[in-house]
């Protein structure tokens, strides 16, 4: 049911995004309320009649929301969700020997310190 709804909201986004691009624009926009007379006549004209492009985009933007929220609370209402990023993470095996040096309760370096180096005898190192 979830599939079939899906595939019925996404034809349905199809032909809307048809119907609004095929209709005719209206005229002015925001660019004509900078001044002049013809923004006044089509704020304050009378509605043009309505078209077939106008009643089919009404129609379906009502059922592209509608289908979107009853999609939408069917998807909250699954019981497991089919996302990526909730999946478990897989524990990787250990390390055979540690990448740095540790410490021994010594204090001492472990395996592959290097000894450090003494200073320079002259006291300023930069000959």
């Amino acid at each position: 049911m979830y599939g079939f709804l899906l595939a019925v909201l996404i034809l349905d986004g199809i032909f809307l995004g048809v119907s609004v691009l095929l209709q005719s624009g209206k005229g002015g926009g925001l660019a004509a309320m900078g001044g002049g007379a013809a923004a006044t006549d089509g704020i304050l004209g009378g509605r043009q009649a309505t078209t077939m492009l106008t009643r089919a985009t009404w129609t379906t933007g009502s059922v592209f929301m509608v289908l979107a929220l009853v999609l939408s609370i069917m998807s909250s209402r699954a019981e497991l969700p089919q996302s990526i990023l909730r999946q478990d993470l897989v524990p990787t095996a250990p390390a055979a020997q540690p990448i740095l040096p540790t410490l021994d309760q010594s204090g001492a370096a472990g395996d592959g310190a290097a000894e450090p180096a003494e200073p320079p005898a002259d006291g300023d190192g930069l000959d």
